[in-house]
């Protein structure tokens, strides 16, 4: 299965992203601060980012970036309680595979997920 990092704001947030998506037999590590996501996941393999858009200190888009730097084949779902045409358009442009609406749907994200991962 997968190792995803998840990084939103509330920490609730990913624990409950956590909770679904470790019942699927993935590896789930969850963070609310950019720099430590970041940090991690230059130190450890990662499969798929799960990454809120709105954070504190950067947007989800601009971690993805980041990410992109140092792990180019890595897949990302972005989160997002306000949907916009824009900001969708800039998740794709930078690489992300697929979005989510918050609050999260069970059977939508373990759906992306799978869909994003592959056979």
């Amino acid at each position: 299965m997968a190792k995803v990092l998840v990084l939103d704001d509330v920490i609730d947030a990913g624990v409950l992203i956590k909770r679904i998506l470790e019942r699927k037999g993935h590896q789930v590590t969850v963070f609310s601060k950019e720099e430590e996501a970041l940090a991690f996941a230059a130190e450890n393999p990662v499969d798929l980012a799960i990454l809120d858009i709105k954070l504190k200190k950067m947007t989800g888009v601009e971690v993805l970036d980041e990410l992109k730097k140092s792990t180019p084949g890595i897949r990302a779902i972005m989160l997002t309680g306000y949907p916009t045409l824009e900001t969708a358009r800039e998740s794709l442009r930078l690489g992300a595979s697929e979005y989510c609406v918050k609050p999260i749907d069970k059977d939508e994200l373990e759906a992306k997920v799978e869909e994003v991962l592959g056979p």
